[in-house]
């Protein structure tokens, strides 16, 4: 079971999951949804860039993003775009002209939500299953995908917590993408971030 962790902030918590010993392989950076507390601005963004990502990758968090944006993070060290609320078209467009890798983010509330990942199977590299809450950190019922079959790296977020039973999700996905569960008042806690990335360990070393 892989790991992503999402909606890092300051450089501070960035270095010190990069140099874990069980760094995770992504990490990721709300780049233009300015409603998320998580949220980076430009400037801090690029600045926060320029930390040697290690063994992890970059990802860019980006909702419906227009050209603007795509033009100002184009040169980012950016490893994989994971993209909300564009269409099979767009996305396509996107990974074509910007020669990235893309993780297809698909919010879950019914079934029918589910099945939406077709659509997106021809220009995913990663299937992202994560709630309707966006930076609301809310849960949807992981039954829903439990079983199914695609051809596809498959990332479970929503509401995930360092106390769940964690071997729960390796049956589930391929990656787990952690932010809130992370977090005290708010702000990424290193004390939850170590406790989580050993237990990680621990089950991986299980399998």
């Amino acid at each position: 079971m892989r790991l992503k962790i999402c909606g890092i902030s300051d450089s501070k918590t960035l270095n010190y999951i990069i140099a874990h010993p069980y760094s995770p392989e992504y990490i990721g950076f709300i780049v233009n949804y300015p409603k998320s507390k998580r949220f980076v601005e430009f400037y801090k963004l690029k600045n926060l860039l320029t930390i040697d990502k290690g063994n992890s990758k970059y990802v860019a968090v980006l909702v419906n993003p227009n050209e603007g944006i795509l033009e100002k993070i184009k040169d980012l060290p950016f490893d994989y775009y994971q993209i909300y609320d564009c269409s099979t078209n767009e996305i396509k467009s996107i990974k074509e002209k910007y020669k990235k890798k893309i993780i297809v983010a698909i919010t879950v509330k019914h079934q029918n939500d589910v099945a939406k990942f077709i659509e997106y199977s021809d220009c995913a590299d990663i299937v992202l299953f994560d709630s309707k809450g966006y930076e609301k950190s809310l849960s949807f019922d992981h039954q829903l995908i439990k079983n199914l079959k695609m051809d596809k790296e498959l990332m479970l977020a929503g509401n995930i917590q360092i106390e769940d039973n964690l071997e729960n999700y390796k049956e589930i996905a391929d990656i787990i993408d952690i932010s809130g569960g992370l977090e005290t008042s708010g702000l990424k806690d290193i004390l939850k971030i170590n406790i989580f990335l050993n237990k990680i360990k621990q089950i991986n070393d299980q399998a």
